[in-house]
């Protein structure tokens, strides 16, 4: 089979707390939102840039500023992933390849497959499970019943696809940002993109609220008293004892 692929994209909206819940601590929800934002628009615009015959958000919510021009958009459908992946491939009547909003680090050159070459497309992801599937001819039955979000999602999604007789072409395999740690490892590999200058900016604050902190606790400090910096946040140490200041965001 020739010509290009449909381009899939599924996504959550990403707001506070439905978004991103592993990376609090030690950020806020509205800082993980913030991140998966910047995640989001990254992996949107490496799509935008690919060539597509038709690129596809499929989305949990409303679509934000964040959605460039030129995509369509599926509301996804109810049950768990593996049921909203297969039902964004029943919709699709050609070639598709589908990735997540977890890896900014993508580029349009890792989604420029030719639909000729293979017959499915798999990107393993570190953690076990894949950032991205494709399809020369979607079968949502390759889909449906696969263990999702585990350490061998992606070793069972592959063996679907070997076992249905289809010829598989890896992907190189990516990293996905779970974790903070995870989210500074891929901000290093992709330096110029949104995820990575809103993971500095977000940094770049905390390290600015924390010195705030301390130097205001030290015009505060009586003689003999010391500040200290502790877990729960900045601390006086005075002759009298501790009293423990308003609470630091946990540091980075």
């Amino acid at each position: 089979m020739s010509g290009l692929p449909t381009l899939l994209v599924i996504a959550k909206e990403p707001l506070p707390g439905r978004v991103k819940t592993r990376l609090t601590p030690p950020f806020t929800p509205a800082e993980a939102a913030e991140l998966a934002e910047a995640a989001l628009a990254d992996t949107l615009l490496a799509v935008a840039a690919a060539p597509a015959a038709r690129r596809v958000l499929v989305l949990d919510g409303t679509p934000g500023p964040w959605l460039p021009s030129g995509f369509d958009v599926l509301a996804q459908c109810a049950g768990g992933l593996d049921e909203r992946l297969a039902h964004a491939f029943a919709a699709c009547t050609g070639p598709a390849l589908l990735i997540g909003m977890d890896t900014p680090q993508v580029t349009p050159r890792l989604l420029d497959v030719d639909p000729a070459s293979a017959d499915a497309w798999f990107g393993a992801a570190e953690d076990g499970g894949f950032w991205a599937l494709g399809l020369a001819e979607p079968d949502p039955a390759l889909l449906r019943g696969v263990p999702m979000s585990t350490p061998h999602t992606g070793a069972v999604q592959r063996g679907r696809l070997v076992e249905a007789g289809l010829r598989v072409r890896d992907l190189p395999t990516l990293r996905d940002v779970d974790t903070a740690e995870d989210a500074a490892a891929v901000a290093a590999l992709a330096p110029h993109g949104r995820f990575a200058a809103r993971l500095a900016r977000l940094e770049r604050v905390d390290r600015v609220d924390r010195v705030d902190r301390v130097d205001r606790l030290d015009r505060c400090a009586p003689h003999g008293g010391r500040v200290l910096e502790a877990p729960g946040g900045a601390a006086l140490d005075a002759p009298g004892g501790t009293a423990l200041a308003a609470p630091a965001r946990v540091a980075r």
